[in-house]
Parts: C-alpha cells; structure tokens; sequence
C-alpha cells in the first residue's frame, strides 16, 4: 500500500496493485483496474516513485534482501 492525500489533504492508503494508469490534468488523476478515479495532492512522479518503493520493499521482502546500510 502507498499513501497518498486526497485534494483536501485527507490521507488515504492505495493498494498499488490496483493502479491502472496515472495522469496529470494538471490534477493527478488514479485510474484504478475497476476505473474508480481517485484525485491526489501528489504529482505523477511522487505516484510513480511511491509505486516503485513499494514493489521494491515487496521484492526485497519476499527474497530476504536488505536494504543497503540497514
């Protein structure tokens, strides 16, 4: 899960598996895969980056690799 903040600054945790596309209207804009919209504060590559370190922190989890200097 990412966290992310609605428009009125609400916090909201967002299964990133689920993200279908990420667009900038100039709002960004989540397409979820059941085409729900979700509109966030966070630009498109603060989505993109949270969805990376997300999948990363999955990754190196499920191996049993650490995180370099922990």
């Amino acid at each position: 899960m990412i966290k992310l903040h609605r428009l009125n600054n609400s916090e909201l945790m967002l299964n990133a598996s689920q993200i279908e596309t990420v667009e900038a209207t100039p709002d960004t804009v989540i397409t979820l895969i059941n085409d729900k919209k979700i509109i966030v504060k966070e630009s498109v590559d603060e989505v993109r980056n949270s969805v990376i370190e997300y999948h990363k922190t999955i990754f190196q989890r499920a191996f049993g690799f650490q995180k370099e200097g922990a």
